[in-house]
């Protein structure tokens, strides 16, 4: 079944003998025949002759026909039409009034004069110029009162599949196969750009809705019921269609017709519908849609939905999350706690599907959600090495040291998303690699290469990530903030490609030129007046406590020139903050930083903001830290590099789990401990931490929940010990697990369905 119709081996082989007997064959005239065969018809009677055209590019592409060679399409550009009344160039401010009567001039064939002007004014003002368009088609040229052409407009036939829309319809595939000719696509919407009109985008959409329905009977036989249209949230807002009433079904997964591969290499937009018809769900075959089972605990929230082929390959993936989680620091035999679960975990890990991306895949999908409900969000970037030494037969490792046959392991690119309290909201990209041996130790050879062949071309890659959630979420501000190491040219000049996306905030490096003379950033800004006295907190480092320290701020709005070798790249405008401990211990480095940013930075409170934000970034150091202490990822002997990836995929996420729980404690200590944690394990902790068997029939909160987890780690809760940490949190939830499993089998009555966290999900 290929486009909604059944070709039998007859019937391929008949299309295969007329090739083959009839040279010159177009594809065209093949394609009215095949219809003519299988007398297949549009609801106005004539050929699916696009349908069927469609069809035999699949078939050709499964390897069962071979078609005549496609026509060459000559590409001529037709002149502007010289009679086309159109508005001044410069912009136009009117009022709508002023254009009434506003009309809609259906454009009746591809050769009249109303074709041309359409044609033209896509070309020069639309960014996907004229076309083509795809399958059966209606276009509209927008005339005013006065006799002006102010834009124009045309409906195509849908995408093909399209999830958000399918799932908003209800469909199942075949019950789309059955439909699909019932929705349409608004495929083109230009209003002049020069033209300043309030409210009439969305004037002229209502006119379209009204008309089109009628339009499309007239010309294909038959009435559609929905009209779906795309909006690519890097050049537009969506808003006319907004105030139109469409409603917004999701966004597109960056993929086109033509992405076979999944490269995704397409914008994110934005996907909108409008019914044109009552019950246009149970019209389209499909209904309300249904509502997905809600997730059963945390590791079907973080990892439910994977990819991976099989199954039980999923399931498998779900017992790992949950057992490792259960005891972070235990060794992989440890975790499974039996023979045949140890060896299943062994073949899971050397399995080709079971890759680190589709195993974090949902897990970046659900922070993606997570972001949504935040007005600003701090995507953290950072790298750590991961030393595998003691495992030195393991293939696939490089050198992490300063010497290409000295210490071995993996390194680790991580974007943590945070919010403004710095509770980590989960990851949005990792990335993992080995160096190569053979090539360490030319490093002399970095400015002869593209940054594409660079290692430091991680932040390049974190920031598009970035940038492609930003376009998820236009109602939530990203900022990707990075240290020192982060000071690259090309990354500022990608955050300013696209102004109104995602921002960047990273801390200087070096010293760079300014344009037009203007010296040197750092003492350029320097040499501006004191903004105010900023005090922060510096946590503890090493052997150097904790501290609070006072900061001199001056911030200035700076261009830099670009550096030498990469004129091409052209200079960049930013804003710099600079912030200079006074008063700091003897013992003690003072703080000065320099901070670049995308941001706009106007006042001394703007210039404070973008400090306190730099200081979440001492999270991910915490994160990186519960990794290795906490989840003992160094320790993981598994044989090959991308099976230790593999493992690492479910240690990601179970770190951020144990750090996410150490701060919500902080940032909502008072909800029901229920938001984390499942009955069997709050009243077997309190029944232990008590010592009374029978449990309370309210749970305790959230902060008493976890100040008694952390007390089974060795927390003391003394005054001065402030609130627990993740170090204790790890040994804590370990001995919670064994609790738990006891209460279940000493106290049966308190075993019952787990309850999941809303909260963090």
């Amino acid at each position: 079944m290929i486009c909604g119709q059944e070709f039998s081996r007859e019937i391929l082989e008949r299309i295969q003998r007329t090739v083959d007997g009839e040279a010159g064959l177009s594809r065209g005239a093949l394609s009215r025949r095949v219809c003519e065969w299988l007398d297949w018809r549009a609801p106005n009677g004539k050929w699916k002759e696009v349908s069927c055209r469609v069809a035999l590019l699949k078939l050709e592409r499964q390897g069962l026909i071979e078609l005549p060679a496609a026509a060459a399409f000559p590409g001529q550009r037709r002149p502007p039409d010289p009679g086309a009344t159109l508005p001044a160039e410069e912009p136009v401010d009117r009022k709508l009034a002023e254009l009434q009567p506003i009309s809609l001039v259906r454009v009746e064939s591809a050769g009249s004069r109303a074709s041309r002007i359409w044609n033209d004014l896509m070309n020069q003002y639309h960014y996907l110029r004229a076309g083509p368009l795809c399958g059966a088609q209606l276009r509209y040229l927008i005339g005013s009162g006065q006799g002006e052409w102010l834009g124009g407009l045309a409906f195509s036939a849908a995408a093909w599949q399209l999830e958000a829309r399918d799932r908003w319809i209800g469909w199942s595939p075949e019950a789309r196969r059955q439909h699909l000719q019932g929705v349409i696509a608004n495929s083109r919407f230009l209003i002049l750009p020069q033209l300043r009109v309030p409210n009439l985008a969305s004037h002229v959409l209502g006119l379209a809705l009204e008309r089109v329905g009628g339009d499309w009977q007239q010309r294909y036989g038959y009435e559609p019921v929905l009209v779906e249209t795309f909006v690519d949230l890097e050049r537009f807002a969506g808003t006319c269609y907004r105030a139109a009433n469409w409603v917004v079904v999701g966004v597109t997964q960056g993929r086109g017709r033509q992405d076979a591969g999944h490269a995704r290499l397409l914008p994110v937009k934005q996907v909108l519908v409008y019914p044109l018809q009552r019950q246009a769900r149970e019209r389209l075959g499909g209904g309300e849609p249904a509502t997905a089972r809600p997730p059963e605990d945390w590791a079907e929230q973080e990892f439910g939905g994977a990819a991976l082929g099989d199954e039980r390959r999923q399931r498998r993936l779900l017992t790992l999350a949950r057992d490792f989680y259960a005891r972070p620091q235990a060794s992989l035999p440890q975790a499974c706690q039996s023979r045949a679960k140890t060896k299943a975990a062994y073949r899971f890990f050397q399995q080709r599907e079971t890759q680190m991306e589709p195993l974090l895949k949902p897990h970046y999908e659900a922070t993606v959600q997570r972001l949504a409900a935040e007005k600003v969000v701090l995507a953290v970037q950072d790298s750590t090495s991961l030393n595998y030494s003691t495992h030195p037969a393991t293939d696939g490792l490089g050198p992490i040291g300063s010497k290409a046959k000295g210490v071995i392991g993996l390194w680790l690119h991580s974007t943590m998303a945070f919010n403004l309290e710095g509770t980590p909201l989960g990851l949005l990209d990792v990335q993992c690699w080995a160096r190569d041996g053979a090539t360490f130790g030319k490093k002399h050879q970095r400015k002869q290469r593209p940054i594409e062949q660079k290692e430091s071309s991680k932040w390049l890659k974190s920031f598009q990530r970035v940038a492609e959630v930003q376009r998820r979420l236009p109602a939530t501000q990203l900022v990707s903030v990075g240290d020192r190491e982060s000071d690259i040219y090309e990354l500022f000049q990608l955050a300013r490609a696209h102004p109104d996306g995602a921002r960047l905030l990273i801390r200087a490096e070096q010293d760079r030129l300014l344009a037009d003379g203007q010296g040197h950033l750092w003492p350029s800004v320097a040499q501006q007046p004191l903004s105010g006295i900023q005090e922060i907190q510096v946590p503890r480092r090493g052997p150097q406590p904790a501290r609070q320290a006072r900061l001199e701020v001056r911030w200035a709005q700076v261009t830099l020139q670009p550096p030498h070798g990469k004129e091409k790249l052209g200079p960049l405008a930013l804003w710099a903050v600079l912030a200079q401990e006074v008063e700091a211990p003897a013992e003690v480095k003072p703080l000065r930083w320099m901070l670049l940013t995308t941001c706009p930075v106007d006042s001394f409170e703007s210039a404070c903001e973008k400090l306190r934000w730099y200081t979440l970034r001492w999270g991910i150091e915490v994160y990186h830290r519960t990794l290795k202490s906490g989840c003992q990822i160094e320790q993981r002997q598994l044989g090959t590099a991308d099976s230790i990836e593999a493992c690492l995929a479910i240690d990601l996420v179970v770190g951020w789990r144990i750090f996410h729980l150490a701060k919500l404690g902080r940032e909502i200590p008072d909800v029901p401990c229920t938001v984390y944690f499942e009955e069997a394990d709050w009243k077997a902790l309190v029944a232990y931490v008590s010592k009374n068997p029978v449990p309370p029939t309210q749970p305790p909160t959230l902060r008493e929940a976890i100040r008694m987890v952390a007390t089974l780690g060795g927390f003391l809760g003394r005054k001065g010990d402030g609130e627990p940490g993740t170090q204790t949190l790890w040994l804590g939830l370990q001995r919670l697990d064994d609790l738990t499993a006891m209460w279940k089998i000493i106290a049966p009555h308190t075993h019952s369905p787990p309850v999941s966290s809303r909260r963090y999900g």
